[in-house]
């Protein structure tokens, strides 16, 4: 059986979804259709929404970073070299290039 061409190759392109302004403009719709009792908690989550949808395309990537390691169980330094064996185990299907790439911006956008 032969692979499909392009599947079986790490990646260097990490595709960051935004649909925060979907979700944004849907609890804005519920808000202006609420009742008084349910507009404090969805005033709470449009703020929250927008807080989200403001953050760059690097720190969404940094967050990203961040929680994979996490989810890997590593603790260390996110800068290390320890990081990017983590983060090629955690996703093997990142090229090297692209795992350093995310690194870099998981280390210009601290918590």
């Amino acid at each position: 059986m032969t692979a499909i061409a392009g599947l079986t190759r790490k990646q260097d392109v990490v595709l960051l979804v935004r649909d925060a302004d979907l979700v944004c403009a849907a609890l804005r719709q519920a808000l202006a259709e609420a009742s008084p009792e349910e507009r404090p908690g969805l005033e709470r989550a449009a703020a929250l929404v927008e807080s989200t949808a403001a953050a760059t395309d690097g720190q969404l990537r940094a967050r990203w970073v961040r929680s994979r390691l996490a989810s890997a169980g590593f603790t260390g330094d996110i800068g290390s070299i320890s990081a990017v064996r983590a983060l090629r185990k955690a996703e093997p299907g990142l090229s090297l290039l692209a795992v350093v790439r995310l690194q870099k911006d998981a280390v210009a956008f601290p918590e």
